[in-house]
């Protein structure tokens, strides 16, 4: 799939499927691409709200397939990934072919499928990413989670009550939780609670230990005054790019915020986030996420699976080619 320009908007997309020919570097494999997810950000580059990406391109972060071609010991190999460079800066998944550094490749569990292996790069890599940066949730410590059942609030989840720590959740309006978690999930209404005060009154006065903040802005504050003292905010994302907040309450409560952006993430460096999410995966405490038959698409039919994903589609959006 190439895009030869950025479009004014998703239903402006005029996507091509064109044959090109790939060639590799000494450390690089070709993979047969069997799966590849579309995420919101594949969108946002493919309208031109990324100013870095480039024209013309193949699109695409996500991806699982078969190594056929590179170093004798990886030819054959099931393997999975993602990038903050692929799709973006260069060539990337939506694609029957993939060049990529050999360290980027992850050898995909041989209990889950094609489609759920190329579901789990940039969620689990965003929130993984979130709580390397943070420190990683203990037994003990709270962990909120602003947009709960967004795919990155629920790979949040399931990191954070893999490692033992209690979980809350924050919806926008009245519903249960959807994903997998390893702990019950208490959640809080935003439409009818006033969510810092819940999150106190669960926690006995101690507030949240790390706040990962999936929405950005519209949670800013509630966030802020959910933490716990010396208690973290991970964000990912913002709505209105200007916040205020009480800077007297900042440093008193000897609060760290911490951004992430794993588009600034290498192929290589995505692949290590990834491998340190094995172990979760192999003994069942992270799962995939469950994909719907009608969420997949073949190549030839990208602009759909594009619009979709632009229509806040709750489904993890696949590419077969």
């Amino acid at each position: 799939m190439r895009l030869n320009a950025k479009a004014f908007d998703v239903a402006s997309l005029a996507p091509a499927v064109e044959r090109r020919t790939l060639s590799r570097a000494d450390d690089e494999v070709l993979i047969e691409v069997r799966a590849a997810a579309v995420n919101p950000s594949d969108v946002k580059a493919a309208t031109g709200l990324m100013p870095y990406a480039v024209f013309p391109r193949t699109p695409g972060r996500d991806y699982a397939g078969v190594v056929i071609d590179g170093p004798q010991a990886l030819i054959g190999r099931e393997v999975f990934g993602s990038s903050g460079d692929l799709g973006i800066r260069r060539d990337g998944t939506h694609a029957t072919h993939l060049v990529v550094e050999a360290d980027a490749v992850v050898e995909k569990p041989t209990t889950i499928s094609w489609e759920e292996a190329a579901g789990i790069g940039v969620p689990f890599v965003t929130a993984m990413e979130g709580f390397r940066r943070a420190g990683l949730p203990k037994p003990g410590e709270t962990a909120l989670v602003m947009g709960v059942n967004g795919k990155v609030g629920q790979a949040a989840v399931q990191i954070a009550s893999w490692h033992g720590a209690r979980v809350i959740g924050v919806v926008r309006k009245a519903e249960a939780y959807e994903g997998h978690a390893n702990s019950d999930v208490e959640v809080i209404d935003a439409s009818s609670a006033d969510v810092a005060a819940r999150v106190r009154e669960l926690t006995g006065g101690h507030g949240a230990d790390i706040v990962f903040n999936t929405v950005g802005d519209p949670y800013f504050q509630a966030a802020h005054k959910s933490l716990a003292l010396r208690g973290r905010q991970i964000l990912i994302a913002a709505v209105d790019r200007i916040v205020q907040f009480d800077i007297l309450e900042f440093y008193r409560g000897q609060h760290t915020y911490v951004g992430i952006d794993t588009l600034a993430l290498s192929s290589s460096a995505t692949g290590a986030v990834l491998r340190e999410l094995g172990a979760g995966f192999a003994s069942g405490h992270l799962k995939s996420f469950p994909i719907n038959p009608s969420a997949i698409y073949p190549l030839e039919d990208a602009k759909r699976a594009f619009v979709a994903v632009a229509g806040s589609s709750r489904d993890r959006v696949i590419l077969r080619p």
